[in-house]
């Protein structure tokens, strides 16, 4: 049998794994920072609690199937719908309640560079506030969590569904075909003007005044006045008054970013800022890289109305997700994901079997003082022994012989300076603590 995996899934290597792991880790430390609490749910549910939420696209790209129960079930296609499921089951959980889940989602779309059919979310969202600084902190972390994980080329786009709604019922656009113009202009970034004009024309939805003012509003998406961009919007909507009150709602997430002192080149309202998935309904925001290209690393929104799909009450919600996977392949391309060092940071080499209960216990020492160690199990060379640890990156070599034994001592091996020192066995552990802090 020829060893494999479906197309787009992965296997993680110990040297990737550890990335991820740090990955992971920075973003946990930064979310309990601003006071979200872990939160994890089935990678399997029901298929009608998904199916029906993501827009006709979105649906179709759903791992569904029957189980030997007859139950149509389906892997989770996000991290939102069962957030908005959790919330209506149980009602009791104290609000605003500030979450975030980092957890695979599966979807059945075709496997490219930065995009797998398994990958992982790292989800942040509020849920029970209204309050438009809610929105703006989830960008204010967005900002945070790059800026720590070393990223310097980013763009956070944010719009309003409400300014869009809006904008396109002045321009004669019918309420019930708002869904089809807005996935239409998130195609944008993909299909360039012209392909998002070629759609809206076999839809019936472009007109002359429509196609012109979009093409105006593509070219002033690459200003970074902020000011002037939410005064344009203004005009955009004016006398429509939910598009008005997206303006204001954009103006109180630029108050936010300003008070947290964001960088404002990090960010920019774009109108052509779309979001395809339906729930959406009011702020929008995804994030961007200018290099390399690979599309969004975050995204997300306000979705006021999703909860109530499963609820008998309406709560306010929103949100913003990670792909984890991109932003492991954007580091990975700018050569800052390495890692070189292992997680084992000494190794305590078999010198003669005789010492092993010795080793043993040294390792016992090392690993109640916090310091990840590992016993080599088999008495080969110590040449072969210290190219274990070289080729492993392992920092720390310890190597207890006859004389060491007798006389309590231990040499410990530091392998990237070459050099070696002979210590008691009992200062080794602050001897280590202290060598390893400085690395």
């Amino acid at each position: 049998m020829e060893p494999q995996i479906p197309k787009g899934f992965r296997d993680f290597l110990p040297e990737r794994m550890r990335l991820r792991k740090r990955l992971i880790a920075q973003m946990t430390d930064i979310f309990e920072r601003f006071g979200f609490e872990p939160l994890d749910t089935p990678c399997l549910e029901y298929a009608e609690t998904l199916e029906g939420k993501y827009g006709e696209e979105g649906d179709r790209l759903i791992y569904k199937f029957q189980d030997r129960g007859e139950r149509m079930v389906a892997l989770r296609y996000d991290l939102t719908i069962p957030l908005a499921r959790v919330a209506a089951m149980h009602p009791e959980i104290i609000k605003p309640f500030k979450r975030y889940h980092i957890a695979p989602v599966w979807r059945a779309d075709k496997p490219q560079k930065g995009r797998f059919r398994e990958f992982y979310q790292c989800d942040i969202d509020i849920i029970g506030s209204t309050s438009m600084y809610a929105d703006g902190e989830l960008l204010v972390i967005t900002y945070t969590v790059l800026k720590q994980l070393g990223f310097k080329n980013f763009i956070i786009r944010i719009n309003n569904r409400k300014v869009l709604n809006g904008f396109a019922v002045k321009n004669g656009i019918a309420e019930d075909k708002l869904p089809d113009f807005l996935r239409t202009l998130d195609k944008l970034d993909k299909t360039g003007l012209d392909g998002v004009f070629a759609e809206l024309t076999s839809k019936g939805l472009l007109t002359d005044t429509l196609r012109a003012t979009l093409a105006g509003l593509a070219a002033e998406n690459a200003a970074s006045d902020h000011d002037g961009s939410l005064k344009l919007f203004a005009a955009l909507v004016d006398g429509h008054e939910a598009g008005m009150t997206g303006v204001a709602e954009l103006r109180t997430i630029h108050e936010t970013l300003k008070g947290h002192d964001v960088d404002p080149a990090c960010y920019r309202f774009d109108f052509t800022l779309a979001r395809g998935l339906d729930y959406y309904t009011g702020p929008i925001f995804e994030t961007i890289v200018t290099e390399p290209k690979i599309g969004s690393i975050t995204g997300g929104g306000r979705y006021d109305n999703l909860i109530g799909l499963f609820s008998k009450d309406t709560i306010p919600a929103t949100g913003t997700s990670f792909g984890l996977e991109r932003l492991v392949t954007i580091m990975e391309e700018l050569g800052s994901a390495e890692i070189k060092s292992s997680l084992t940071r000494v190794l305590i080499t078999q010198f003669d079997p005789a010492l092993m209960p010795r080793n043993l216990g040294i390792a016992r020492m090392l690993r109640d003082a916090g310091i990840n160690t590992e016993v080599y199990f088999s008495p080969d060379k110590l040449k072969k022994q210290l190219a274990y640890a070289a080729n492993k990156a392992i920092p720390f070599v310890a190597i207890l012989g006859p004389d060491e034994d007798r006389d309590g001592n231990i040499t410990i091996k530091n392998m990237g300076l070459g050099s070696q020192q002979t210590l008691p066995q009992s200062e080794l552990a602050a001897w280590l603590i202290a060598e390893l802090g400085k690395l």
